[in-house]
């Protein structure tokens, strides 16, 4: 019984769920390392983000994602 009433909650408010947990995730964050550790924390986390984004849905390989976004060296 319990199950089903989580589960209906869940699926009927996920986007409010989702977005407490990330506030809950930030503000510890802001409370334990300070405001610009914890914006540099969430910057690595985008990236991470973005990249494995990239990675699943043009399943490409990393090294041809980084050639593109930080230029080989030609010295």
């Amino acid at each position: 019984m319990w199950e089903k009433l989580l589960r209906e909650i869940v699926s009927s408010h996920r986007g409010r769920i989702t977005g407490i947990i990330l506030g809950l995730f930030v503000s510890i964050l802001i409370i334990n390392y300070g405001f610009f550790k914890a914006a540099f924390i969430m910057l690595c986390i985008g990236l991470g983000y973005f990249l494995g984004k990239r990675l699943d849905n043009n399943k490409e390989d990393i090294a041809e994602i980084l050639d593109r976004i930080l230029p080989p060296d030609d010295r």
